[in-house]
């Protein structure tokens, strides 16, 4: 049912707000382009009478399409038009560093867009986009400046570094300065360590020589008192012992082969002398007998304080008696050629408290003398 009422006016397909505040001239406040936009549309010069509007289902259904006018927001209207220079002003402001080979490129809007969109100076990064003459032209310069001084520390650049790139480059080198240092102070003390343990080589090893020097010194004197002690010892049992004869020689040694000794081998120790030459006890001991003793002749036995005992065989007499005690020197007979001789000499011979028959000459010489 169609009513009486007058129409309404045509609602703007971009809202009464859009108009009150960017005017009814759209043509002149957006150029050209924005007027071809609107004519595309269908919005011409006729479509500024209305007939009757009679609301219907379909006059109220929502409009669509690619360019309807979605909801004011801060009183900015969302055309694909503004939108895109709004999309462009931010990519560029916020986005897009200038290199640093090529001088910084200025974008600007028109200036009916500039004062008709105050809003849009307030935005991050897009108001340096608008060519405002208050606009300090210095501080543009700076936004447009190339990044180079990015990653500088505050100590670098108190020293005056405004290039990322030397600064890096300087780093780098400190760093390598550092470690080659590091590297040479590691190498200095393995050298130091080195030479210390050469010289505590070379210490031990003068060490060693003296000690080893010291010590066969040591030796030496210690053989050398030994010796000189030795010496006194058998200078002592010299004074102590005697060669029991005079004027004699040396016919037979001990250990001789031959067929006229029943034993195979002479056991003793010849001094052939003149018959009657006196006999001397050789050392301290006491007599353990005196007689007739067959192929020995006339024997006497001096027995020792330590169980050796001397033979003195083949005497022409005998001026000692069993038990009796006699002393270095003491006569105890005479050379004579009693037994089994072939001549006047004395037939002596040692043995141990064992009983075992041992080289006069030997013994003789270990008690200082000399045969």
């Amino acid at each position: 049912m169609a009513s009486n009422k007058p129409a309404p006016e045509a609602p703007s397909r971009f809202g009464s707000d859009f108009a009150s505040e960017y005017g009814n001239d759209r043509r002149t406040e957006f150029g050209a382009e924005f007027t071809t936009d609107l004519a595309a549309d269908g919005f011409g010069e006729s479509d500024r009478s209305w007939e009757e509007w009679n609301p219907t289902e379909e006059s109220v259904r929502p409009v669509r399409g690619r360019h309807r006018v979605a909801k004011q927001r801060n009183g900015l209207a969302r055309s694909s038009t503004v939108l895109g220079v709004g999309v462009i002003a931010a990519v560029g402001a916020g986005g897009m560093a200038t290199a640093q080979s090529k001088p910084p490129v200025s974008i600007s809007l028109p200036d009916s867009l500039a004062d008709n969109l105050p809003d849009a100076k307030s935005l991050p990064g897009v108001g340096s986009l608008f060519a405002d003459d208050s606009v300090d032209q210095a501080k543009a310069a700076d936004s447009a400046a190339p990044l180079t001084s990015a990653g500088i520390t505050t100590a670098e650049a108190e020293q005056g570094a405004t290039d990322a790139g030397e600064a890096l480059r300087a780093r780098i080198l400190q760093q390598a300065e550092q470690q080659q240092n590091a590297a040479d102070a590691e190498a200095k003390a393995a050298e130091e360590k080195a030479a210390a343990e050469k010289a505590a080589a070379e210490a031990k090893a003068k060490q060693d020589a003296a000690e080893a020097k010291a010590a066969a010194e040591k030796k030496k004197a210690e053989e050398a008192a030994k010796a000189k002690a030795e010496a006194e010892r058998i200078a002592k049992l010299a004074a102590s012992y005697t060669i029991p004869t005079s004027s004699y020689t040396i016919t037979s040694t001990f250990g001789e082969a031959g067929s006229m000794w029943s034993s195979g081998y002479h056991t003793g120790l010849d001094f052939a002398a003149p018959t009657g030459t006196p006999i001397k006890a050789v050392h301290t001991g006491t007599i353990k007998s005196a007689g007739w003793s067959g192929s020995y002749g006339y024997r006497t036995v001096l027995e020792l304080e330590d169980g050796t005992e001397l033979w003195f065989c083949h005497q022409s007499s005998i001026d000692v008696t069993v038990g009796q005690k006699v002393t270095t020197g003491d006569t105890i007979g005479r050379v004579g050629a009693t037994g089994n001789v072939t001549g006047p000499h004395l037939h002596l011979e040692v043995h141990t408290p064992a009983g075992t028959g041992i080289d006069p000459m030997t013994w003789l010489r270990d008690k200082g003398l000399t045969v």
